[in-house]
């Protein structure tokens, strides 16, 4: 064949690659508001990064059905956002609805390798039916598509993941999400083990895909989703976003950026945020977004677990991650989900090295029957457990009180690098009102509840335990910022060049 016929024939072939599954099930996409696989990704990247491989990859267990698998339904290659190199794969559900095959698995797993042995994030953009039938059916196709590859569904975290539900995800779009460090759901969007479809016909009744794995579902109970959005473009700026705060892999420290112009400029009246009574409520959330750099506050999970914040933030430039309290909720107390939702992102925070913020108000844990029953001991204790295992620095300020074994899981004494507290702040065993009462069996309006109460106060401020050098610091509310940039300059690891050791690469992405 004559080379002007083979650069025709690859012309032909690449413009029928990139086709997709056709004009009229991409306009149907355009129609819906819904951007196709291919759109994702260039809005995502850098432009002109993208380069592509497997570009003409197709359906390899049916001859007949290659002319119908461009790409095989899942795009990927490699590209950079904010110059920095990453890995990517986009499901094309115009294609066999992104179907799971043997080539297309194949196109994910280089995507998996490359990153992790050349330090690149890697991004799923989840849109998926499931495995691919018949292809999976029988023995034969049990044996060609699944557990070929024992590593498949190993995380050691080398590089963060980002993972984005954009559709119907099930199947290993649902797994993928499941392993990402961050991930994020459009409303609308489902997300489950199997379809809607396939559940009713196992259960014997006609299932509502929202409550299987609707965007409330996962943002609300299961807490598999971090943050949800409205369009498919917001999902993308969220993982840029979240990609901005992490190194590029574990083994260096994330990037520092400039400080914005007014950062900081509202700790002068700080103190204010916090009403004149200990048991007034309060959003700490505003307590944050005035420490940290000007717009650089990103919450995770912020409808999951609402007794306890996570975000990533920015302090002097820094890459943080945020830990506190909100006694908006549950007057701060820590339950189960808090546990967790905590867990996770002092797991991130180790894996990536990227330093622990903490800041507490609470009287404490969560307890009675429904806590028991959410298996609240083993959550404290993973709790306490990984934060036994940091090796970045941790800071932990107390605002106001801390109480009880939470004053361990919230960075009390050795568990931080610098346990400093404002004058403001009490700390005790208990609240003296619950002492007052197991003490001496008075309740209020009892003779002599009121001095019993103040009995089981005295001690509790914080220059009893600044004076045993038991907090190292003694903070001006208004001083917590550049406070917080110092320590961080202190405790950034110099020896390593800010790596940790990353005793947690194996914990679990999910809980």
């Amino acid at each position: 064949m004559a080379f002007e016929e083979l650069l025709a024939e690859f012309e032909q072939r690449r413009v029928k690659a990139l086709a997709m599954g056709g004009p009229e099930k991409l306009e149907k996409r355009r129609a819906a508001g819904l951007l196709n696989a291919r759109e994702r990704i260039s809005y995502l990247v850098d432009q002109g990064s993208f380069t592509e491989s497997g570009l003409f990859g197709t359906s390899a267990a049916y001859e007949h059905e290659r002319e119908k698998t461009p790409a095989d339904g899942k795009v990927a290659g490699y590209a950079r956002i904010d110059g920095r190199e990453v890995a990517v794969v986009s499901n094309d559900f115009t294609v066999k609805g992104a179907s799971s095959s043997a080539t297309n698995g194949r196109k994910i797993g280089q995507m998996k390798r490359v990153a992790s042995q050349r330090g690149l994030p890697m991004v799923f953009l989840g849109e998926s039916s499931g495995a691919r039938m018949p292809d999976t059916m029988g023995s034969r196709g049990m044996g060609t598509m699944l557990g070929n590859d024992p590593t498949q569904y190993r995380r050691m975290r080398e590089t963060p993941w980002a993972g984005a539900v954009l559709g119907l995800c099930y199947g290993s779009s649902t797994w993928y999400t499941g392993y990402s460090d961050f991930s994020v759901m459009r409303k609308g969007a489902i997300m489950a083990v199997s379809s809607p479809q396939l559940v009713s016909l196992a259960i014997k009744e006609k299932v509502d895909p929202e409550e299987i794995g609707g965007w409330k579902l996962h943002s609300e109970v299961t807490g598999l989703i971090d943050q949800v959005v409205d369009t498919d473009e917001e999902a993308l700026d969220a993982i840029k976003k979240f990609l901005s705060y992490m190194p590029a892999h574990c083994n260096e420290a994330p990037p520092v950026v400039p400080v914005p112009a007014g950062s900081g400029e509202g700790m002068a009246d700080i103190v204010n945020l916090l009403p004149p009574k200990r048991t007034q409520v309060y959003d700490v959330r505003k307590v944050i977004k005035t420490i940290v750099d000007r717009d650089s506050y990103f919450e995770l999970k912020p409808r999951f677990g609402k007794v306890a914040v996570t975000a990533l933030a920015r302090i002097g430039g820094r890459s943080v991650g945020i830990i506190a309290n909100n006694p908006l909720f549950k007057g701060g107390a820590l339950d189960a989900d808090g546990c967790d939702k905590a867990t996770a992102l002092t797991v991130m925070c180790d894996s990536f090295n990227i330093p622990i913020v903490m800041l507490v108000d609470t009287p404490g844990f969560i307890i009675g029957l429904d806590a028991e029953r959410k298996r609240a001991p083993g959550k404290i204790v993973n709790f306490m457990g990984a934060l036994s295992l940091v090796t970045v620095p941790k800071l932990t300020i107390v605002l106001r009180k801390s109480y009880g074994q939470a004053y361990l899981n919230m960075g009390g004494g050795r568990n931080s690098d610098e346990f400093a507290a404002w004058p403001t702040a009490e700390i005790s065993f208990m609240d003296p009102n619950f002492a007052a009462s197991i003490v001496h069996g008075l309740n209020p309006g009892d003779p002599g509840y009121d001095e019993a109460v103040a009995e089981m106060a005295r001690g509790n401020t914080v220059w009893d335990i600044a004076s045993i050098y038991a907090v190292q610091s003694v903070v001006l509310p208004s001083d917590t910022r550049n406070y917080l940039i110092r320590m961080l300059e202190v405790h950034q690891s110099r020896l390593t060049h800010g790596v940790g050791e990353h005793l947690m690469r194996t914990w679990p992405t999910t809980f």
